[in-house]
């Protein structure tokens, strides 16, 4: 799974970025239109108010995509916040060349309009040399993981196995004990698991929750990805895991075809970011879906006055599809039955308890429409 998505030259994230978006394999929220960027920087300049406006705000940003958070982030403070935008410095930490290249592209002009932009490996970064927020938008699910099966109540590992036919798996003893410490770890319990139940381990992700940790001082970790708590991640019922592959905008379960030219994910599993979290201290501040965060941030305004535009009298005919395309749009990201049914997890780390009692914008209760 790391070299199909990573490998420097025939890695399906060292292809051109056109693999993702409408005419890709797969579109993710910054795809809806600016809207989920400027609703995202209304917790950001929540979080900067919160740290008591310190003089550099740094927002890290892993694994950018485009730039198209970055982009519209950034204007949106500019334009609404100036002087939180006055302290921002924004780090993008980008594995994938092709990616980093056209971010670079997208938003080395803000470089020329007083905010520093940089790009940097994540062991680059200083220890305890962050004041601000760490966030990632689809990113943990894009970690390579452990497959695993149960056979007479022991756990063994799938292994990558290549022959004349192709790729294949092959089972075998677990590669490290970590993988049976993890479930121990979440409070899951196997040992009436149904013979041949298959999943996935992310060890990559507790990882990076650490390293996290180590570089953060005294902010905020915002994750939003796809994926559930640990008791329906690893359900009974879920006998063949969650592992998918994205390849022309389908979807299947094969990751050993169309090698290097599709996306493969595995949902995440929340409960154990922030058990991890709380282990290498992070505070957890609350876990909620995409809709109810991106509501409680003013997504639900922006659907209200859209709705209230008089379509006969003030606007000519093509306002009204453009309108109606942008309502479409905001509503894919709250829809809960896709977009909207994403995971927002916050943690924090160095604020006093003051600051961890005040409520973040994203996780208050958001306003009936």
């Amino acid at each position: 799974m790391d070299l199909a998505l990573y490998h420097p030259q025939f890695g399906y994230y060292a292809t051109p970025s056109s693999i993702i978006g409408a005419q890709g394999d797969f579109v993710t929220s910054p795809h809806m239109g600016r809207d989920f960027g400027e609703v995202v920087a209304e917790q950001f300049v929540d979080m900067w108010e919160a740290l008591g406006r310190p003089e550099r705000f740094d927002l890290v940003e892993m694994g950018a995509g485009q730039g198209l958070v970055a982009g519209d982030a950034i204007a949106y403070i500019q334009s609404h916040y100036p002087d939180c935008f006055a302290k921002l410095n924004y780090i993008i930490v980008e594995k994938s060349a092709a990616l980093r290249a056209e971010q670079q592209k997208r938003l080395s002009h803000w470089n020329e309009q007083g905010i520093a932009i940089s790009w940097v490996e994540l062991n680059a970064i200083a220890p305890l040399s962050i004041t601000g927020c760490a966030f990632s938008n689809e990113l943990v699910d894009a970690f390579p993981v452990h497959w695993v099966e149960l056979h007479d109540q022991k756990l063994q590992e799938l292994y990558v196995t290549h022959t004349e036919d192709g790729f294949s798996s092959e089972l075998g003893n677990l590669s490290t004990p970590k993988l049976e410490s993890y479930f121990a770890q979440i409070d899951i319990d196997l040992s009436h698991y149904p013979e041949g139940y298959r999943t996935e381990v992310n060890l990559a992700a507790l990882d990076w929750i650490e390293q996290i940790a180590d570089k953060l001082e005294r902010g905020y970790l915002l994750t939003i990805d796809y994926g559930y708590a640990a008791q329906r991640y690893y359900s009974p019922a879920r006998t063949e895991g969650t592992l998918q592959c994205y390849y022309k905008h389908s979807h299947h379960s094969d990751p050993f075809i169309h090698v290097g030219e599709q996306d493969i994910t595995a949902h995440v599993d929340f409960t154990a970011l922030e058990k991890q979290g709380a282990k290498v201290g992070l505070q957890h501040l609350g876990f909620t879906q995409q809709g109810l965060f991106l509501m409680a941030l003013g997504l639900g305004d922006r659907l209200n006055k859209l709705s209230q535009i008089n379509s006969a009298k003030a606007a000519r005919p093509i306002d009204i599809q453009a309108i109606m395309r942008r309502r479409e749009a905001l509503q894919q990201l709250i829809n809960p039955m896709g977009l909207g049914n994403f995971g927002v997890l916050l943690q924090s780390k160095g604020l006093t308890q003051k600051e961890i009692a005040r409520p973040l914008k994203g996780l208050t209760i958001p306003p009936l429409m």
